[in-house]
């Protein structure tokens, strides 16, 4: 089971076209590239303040164990 070959496509947006309608299909197209665009920032931002936890339990570490001395 390869990559999709220009057949393969050509039957894929001929489907689309007759269950949608040309006319709808660039719609369908402009919300699935947004809804794409908004997971993508809601993954960046929860690394990013996973990355930040870290940093500051790392620092919380550091202090107790400084303490401990």
């Amino acid at each position: 089971m390869g990559a999709l070959g220009g057949f393969e496509w050509a039957i894929i947006i001929l489907v689309l076209v007759l269950l949608f309608g040309a006319r709808k299909i660039p719609g369908l197209a402009r919300g699935l590239g947004q809804g794409l665009f908004e997971f993508r920032k809601a993954v960046k931002s929860g690394e990013e303040e996973n990355a930040e936890e870290e940093k500051d339990e790392r620092k919380d570490q550091e202090k107790d164990s400084k303490q401990k001395k």
